[in-house]
């Protein structure tokens, strides 16, 4: 399993993304048995956010850790952006704590730009790790601009991840963004690293050379896209897990390892960017 360092903490690169679960009561008891599969396994990466069901993915979360310990786990939250206040973040921080049952985020990230001032965030958000109830702090959907500006402000370079959307489907992130938090050595958190499934361009579940990989390997077209994402290393990547059989095949697409080759033909067939893309988001 290929690991990635965020704040210092060597992690496994594959952790539980919880986006779009949460919902539907009668799913409760699969989503959280996917979660403790997960950790199980060895995952200790959670992700959610205040935003994903107004807080039921966190209290989903609240449920599945229950029993394990703490500081097994590595947790990560997100502020929304109307909310990353100086009048409002902490109140955003306790209500996300209580859903989830903690004292305290490994890592809590601004869910994206907005109205609020990025240095009065930053500001907040190094009160919250005076305070301890968060160790970390990063950001979520900043592109090349956003991490500039971010890095010119007092404390900028406190941040310790970003999060961003991440897929064979979209690669746009590689010609400058990724190349500059390597150089900064800031890890990429990536989101729906199996790109929506078959409701993306393409229909990746459908193409020859996927199929032809994941045969080799033994695996499925998804573990081959999960493997993927984390192919070279400081990149997180959080898929979601909606049964523990997908949880335990998330986990098992870590083992993955391609050979150059490999990695060649998919580039190819996937073409990384030769101009500056908009950054994509969900």
């Amino acid at each position: 399993m290929k690991s990635v360092q965020i704040n210092g903490v060597q992690l496994p690169a594959v952790g539980i993304g919880t986006w779009n679960i949460g919902d539907d009561p009668a799913k409760l008891n699969d989503e959280v048995n996917a979660i403790r599969a997960g950790i199980d396994r060895g995952a200790r990466v959670i992700d959610t956010a205040e935003m994903y069901g107004n807080g039921k993915a966190e209290r989903v979360a609240r449920e599945a850790i229950n029993g394990y310990q703490r500081d097994n786990l590595f947790i990560i939250d997100k502020v929304l952006p109307t909310n990353a206040s100086a009048k409002q973040l902490e109140h955003s921080l306790d209500r996300s704590l209580d859903n989830v049952g903690t004292d305290y985020f490994d890592l809590y990230l601004l869910h994206w730009r907005g109205p609020v001032p990025l240095a009065e965030t930053i500001n907040e958000m190094e009160k919250m790790v005076a305070k301890g109830k968060i160790k970390s702090w990063g950001v979520s959907n900043f592109d090349v601009s956003d991490l500039q500006e971010m890095w010119s402000l007092p404390s900028g370079d406190h941040c310790v991840a970003n999060q961003d959307l991440y897929n064979l489907d979209e690669r746009g992130i590689e010609y400058d963004l990724l190349p500059m938090m390597a150089d900064h050595r800031l890890p990429l958190i990536a989101y729906s690293p199996l790109a929506q499934g078959d409701t993306i361009s393409g229909k990746l579940t459908d193409n020859q050379l996927l199929k032809e990989l994941a045969a080799n390997h033994q695996a499925t077209i998804y573990q081959v896209m999960l493997a993927w994402t984390i192919r070279n290393g400081n990149v997180l990547t959080i898929p979601k897990s909606s049964s523990v059989d997908h949880a335990i095949a998330n986990w098992e697409a870590g083992e993955i390892e391609f050979t150059n080759d490999e990695l060649k033909i998919l580039a190819k067939e996937f073409p990384k960017p030769s101009s500056k893309q908009p950054l994509a988001t969900i």
